[in-house]
């Protein structure tokens, strides 16, 4: 009898350190790679991975992300598939989710009426491609009631993550479960690196359903999923960890292979975007037979218009969306979304536009994101000057990014 799969996707994340992109909405609806939201990334990912059923729990300024999964994640109701909104409905009493592992306890009900076997639990805002199925039949064939997802890093970096200590004798299993350890060990393969938690699990669903329900009542607990329930299992000698560089996606090329990024911060964010550009891009978007989904609006396609006397529109190592024109000026290592208008003898320069984003004519941005339709006016600047930027009112971020906020009219 096959193994019966329910998705939960965490996505009701509030995303303080991407403001002012979280402003109007929530952290997994947030625009990416100009075509597509942060929760595309986990649904297509499971998707792939035909697992046809999953819940997206949300909470936090969540309707333009309901809005988004309703109109673009539509399955097939006659073979009983479903990609679902879920939010917050305070089921255990008058009070919000306290943390992601009481996200799942408040809706128990959903594995209730669902009763799956497995229970695969991601997040919803990195940028990664991962087939799930491999990493079910690992748990399966481990004999683990809960598997954490990890991917290398260097050991160097490893206060800054969840860190997985991997028992000696079996590397598929966990010995300790470290909270941004200052000395670790290095793993026994490669000395230099440690296993850090994706934030991605797989669990056994009566397992996850005893964790959770014990832990909503232990006086203490944070009710978060790295910080509680796995190492309740890891206590019990339950839990297993799949290293991410044993998941093959097909198409994928030994430069994106394990890609992985976290997005939570607006230097992460912008990052990820410029490992989109290149020729022979770290993040491959061209991956035909791992599509990443979305919904694709009806607009023409991008158009590149004049040609003379230096006033020539065309782009240069970079992203244009659908419906964007590009007229008489240059776009170099940027990331256009749809609708955008790039007047002439206007220079855009390692930027982010998002839908709708007006730039006039002279008018020059520069290493910066501009969210939905900020207009920058004939003869303005963004990026240019950062002190200017932060008198304006933009944000400004450590390493130099300007972040100008949706709606907003960029004063000359």
């Amino acid at each position: 009898m096959a193994t019966k799969v329910l998705a939960i996707v965490l996505a009701g994340g509030e995303g303080k350190r991407l403001m002012p992109l979280t402003a109007d909405r929530a952290k997994p609806a947030v625009p990416f790679g100009g075509t597509y939201r942060l929760v595309d990334f986990a649904l297509s990912n499971l998707v792939n991975s035909r697992y046809l059923k999953s819940v997206v729990l949300t909470q936090y300024k969540s309707h333009s992300l309901d809005r988004h999964i309703t109109m673009t994640w539509r399955m097939s109701t006659m073979l009983g598939n479903y990609v679902t909104p879920v939010p917050a409905q305070q089921r255990r009493g008058p009070h919000w989710y306290l943390g992601s592992a009481d996200a799942i306890y408040q809706n128990l009900n959903l594995i209730n009426d669902e009763r799956p076997d497995i229970i695969v639990v991601v997040g919803a805002d990195n940028i990664y491609r991962m087939d799930f199925s491999a990493m079910v039949e690992s748990h399966i064939s481990s004999g683990a009631a809960a598997t954490v997802a990890a991917i290398r890093q260097p050991i160097a970096l490893a206060d800054q993550f969840g860190v997985i200590d991997v028992d000696p004798t079996d590397r598929r299993k966990i010995r300790a479960f470290l909270e941004k350890p200052k000395d670790p060990q290095g793993l026994p393969d490669s000395p230099g690196e440690v296993l850090a938690s994706m934030g991605n699990y797989v669990f056994d669903a009566k397992a996850l359903t005893e964790a959770v329900t014990k832990d909503a009542v232990l006086e203490g607990s944070r009710h978060d999923m790295g910080g509680d329930i796995v190492p309740w299992f890891v206590d019990q000698g339950r839990a297993g960890v799949y290293d991410f560089i044993d998941n093959d996606v097909p198409g994928s090329t030994p430069r994106d292979k394990d890609y992985w990024r976290d997005v939570g911060t607006l230097d992460s964010y912008y990052e990820a975007h410029m490992d989109l550009i290149s020729v022979h891009p770290v993040f491959n978007l061209y991956n035909y037979e791992w599509p990443i989904y979305s919904q694709q609006p009806p607009l023409p396609p991008a158009k590149f218009v004049h040609g003379w006397q230096g006033r020539i529109g065309h782009a240069i190592n970079s992203v244009v969306g659908p419906g964007s024109v590009v007229s008489g000026a240059l776009v170099e290592d940027s990331v256009l979304a749809a609708g955008v208008n790039v007047h002439s003898w206007a220079s855009v320069d390692r930027s982010v536009l998002m839908d709708g984003v007006k730039v006039g004519r002279h008018a020059v941005v520069r290493r910066a994101i501009l969210d939905k339709n900020v207009e920058v006016p004939e003869g303005s600047t963004v990026g240019v000057d950062p002190e200017r930027d932060r008198a304006r009112g933009f944000t400004v971020t450590e390493s130099g990014i300007t972040i100008v906020g949706k709606h907003q009219t960029v004063e000359p």
